[in-house]
């Protein structure tokens, strides 16, 4: 298993009450592969440096998980697929 970082950026429309239980319905495929979600930080909304789909802010999720790179790959095809989910990155970290 290794370790991932990933940011996402959800549409400024969802409910900031809401961010949480939208948030672990998203990542919900990391703890069904036999991963686990290692830190969550919750940024909230944010400006952008320039419109992204006609938007100009968007609520930022950072978080770190331990997973296969097969999950990995499912967990962002998902988010993909997802209408509130305006962006993802996910970044391998290094082994230390």
């Amino acid at each position: 298993m290794r370790q991932y970082e990933m940011v996402v950026i959800l549409d400024p429309s969802v409910d900031e009450r809401t961010v949480t239980e939208t948030f672990e319905k998203l990542v919900q495929v990391i703890p069904n592969e036999g991963g686990t979600i290692d830190n969550v930080d919750i940024w909230g909304k944010r400006k952008f440096a320039y419109e992204i789909d006609k938007k100009v802010e968007g609520i930022y999720i950072v978080f770190t998980f331990t997973a296969k790179a097969e999950t990995s790959q499912e967990l962002d095809r998902r988010l993909g697929l997802n209408e509130s989910v305006m962006r993802t990155k996910v970044m391998r970290l290094d082994a230390k």
